[in-house]
């Protein structure tokens, strides 16, 4: 014989799972979504996963909110899509260490171990065009600084990206 408190648990998942549903495209339908890109292993194709961003809480200035989704979208960038996904990928340990917006360009600060990336140039580029790609993505953003530990770098120790300026869409 059956527990009665399987009926009510099987409905409480069911409630639970169409709440999950309509939240999550509620944001898809109003758009508050963000692109959050990875370059495939070709070294040039780009890859898209759209990922939910909260709304503009109440008493969120429009420049806090830009903020915290360019933090939001570098993290994401950073952190890389999902396992099964073949894509260049940041070097294990890299974070995002900060964000700030100053009119059109984000500077992204990483930490430390984004210097150790074996790949070359083609791994330098293809992590920088992801997170370039995911970061100007969103409205108002068209540059990217990078800064490693808070220092403005001229390139990483591998020497193939030039750091020292704002990275922009059509550097790649």
């Amino acid at each position: 014989m059956r527990s009665p408190r399987f009926p009510l648990l099987v409905a409480l998942l069911v409630i639970v799972a169409a709440a999950y549903w309509y939240v999550h495209s509620r944001r898809a339908a109003n758009g508050e979504t963000i692109a959050v890109y990875h370059t495939k292993l070709d070294g040039t194709s780009l890859g898209v996963i759209r990922v939910s961003m909260r709304p503009r809480a109440p008493g969120e200035s429009a420049a806090e909110h830009l903020h915290n989704e360019a933090l939001y979208a570098a993290v994401e960038a950073v952190t890389g899509p999902p396992s099964d996904v073949n894509a260049i990928r940041f070097p294990p340990g890299t974070h995002v260490r900060s964000v700030a917006i100053d009119g059109a360009t984000a500077t992204v600060d990483l930490s430390k171990d984004v210097e150790t990336q074996a790949g070359g140039s083609f791994g330098e580029n293809g992590e920088f065009k992801a997170l370039v790609y995911t970061v100007t993505g969103l409205p108002g953003i068209d540059a990217v600084q990078v800064t490693v530990d808070g220092s403005r770098l001229e390139t990483l120790p591998g020497g193939h990206l030039e750091l020292d300026q704002p990275l922009r869409r059509s550097d790649w």
